[in-house]
């Protein structure tokens, strides 16, 4: 693997070493026999995504990132999906699947860069390139703004599906950091940039990072690619949420990693290595609607679905639905 690069000496020194009890997370045998009982009657599976509390992800049936929760809500038979993740989660899960019930545990929980591209800009993107240009659209979007796009793809498989695409001009929205990260990867293509982000990734900066480097020189730097272009060029590994849990999980003799996404993704790093030790940055990443989906929520979510359901526009669905389709189509290949 590549080392990190040289390190700023004015870096601080602050880090944040987690052990958490994510992994092992305490939940009650009362509160697992109800929830267990509650499915049954609901004919509910719960999906939970990396990033929501770990008592939440201990009591799911499947955890993993928005690709493998949009594939596996396809494939399941249970007619209600509950699913622990923010509003795109939900609305994605339920483009896909018309005819089943989906439930938010928290229907306030929401993604503010799903909301950050205006369609001025993709109507002027089509104007200036006609039939060579693709909308890319990240799953982390609305419904509406998935209508507006060609093909969704989510971190795990962006650069697989823009490299497959034909045409050459790529309008990759909301997130440019992202979308800059396929370009790189992609020099063939032309990647336009949209001015979205995460603000939970935007958040790690250099100077945390160099501090994290020079505290732990043996600890390699694993991040997600909607860390901004500095924070980015200091990995040695660049990959989705389940990129970074298979990385630590395939490096056995490592027993440290300096981690840059949300930090909610410990939970299953501790559960897959539980003997070495996650380092992430001063200012810890925490997705604060991520971390509104609550055990208490869930429970109340699966006694009464009133108030929890998912509904996408009739208007909006048809549209919205195919570039979901055409990526899980892609990935597939």
């Amino acid at each position: 693997m590549t080392m990190p690069q040289t390190l700023s000496e004015s870096a601080g020194q602050a880090c944040v070493a987690t052990k958490a009890a994510a992994a092992g997370a305490a939940v009650p045998d009362d509160v697992r026999a109800q929830i267990e009982r509650l499915k049954r009657e609901q004919d509910a599976v719960i999906l939970a995504h990396y990033y929501v509390p770990p008592e939440v992800q201990a009591v799911a049936d499947h955890v993993g990132d928005s690709f493998a929760l949009a594939r596996m809500a396809v494939d399941l038979p249970p007619q209600t999906i509950v699913l622990c993740g923010v509003e795109f989660m939900g609305e994605s899960a339920k483009l896909l699947n018309p005819t089943k019930r989906v439930l938010l545990p928290e229907p306030a929980a929401d993604c503010p860069m799903a909301h950050m591209v205006r369609k001025a800009d993709v109507d002027a993107a089509r104007a200036e390139y006609g039939d060579d240009l693709a909308v890319v659209c990240y799953v982390n979007s609305t419904a509406r703004i998935k209508t507006w796009s060609d093909v969704c793809v989510t971190s795990s498989n962006a650069v697989k599906i823009c490299g497959e695409l034909p045409q050459r001009n790529l309008l990759f929205i909301p997130d440019q950091n992202l979308g800059r990260y396929v370009a790189e990867q992609l020099p063939d293509k032309h990647v336009i940039l949209n001015k979205g982000y995460c603000p939970r990734h935007m958040m790690i900066d250099r100077a945390q990072v160099e501090a994290l480097e020079l505290a732990h020189p043996d600890a390699p730097v694993l991040a997600h690619p909607e860390c901004t272009e500095e924070v980015l060029g200091e990995a040695d590994y660049i990959g989705s949420t389940k990129g970074i849990i298979e990385f630590a999980a395939s490096h056995p003799e490592v027993s440290e990693f300096i981690v840059l996404t949300v930090v909610g993704v410990v939970a299953e790093l501790r559960r897959l290595r539980p003997d070495a030790t996650f380092h992430f940055p001063a200012t810890t990443p925490t997705c604060v609607n991520m971390a509104m989906v609550t055990l208490p929520k869930l429970l109340a979510c699966l006694s009464d679905p009133t108030g929890h359901e998912v509904e996408v526009p009739g208007e909006l669905a048809p549209e919205a639905k195919l570039p979901l389709e055409r990526m899980l189509e892609y990935a597939a290949r």
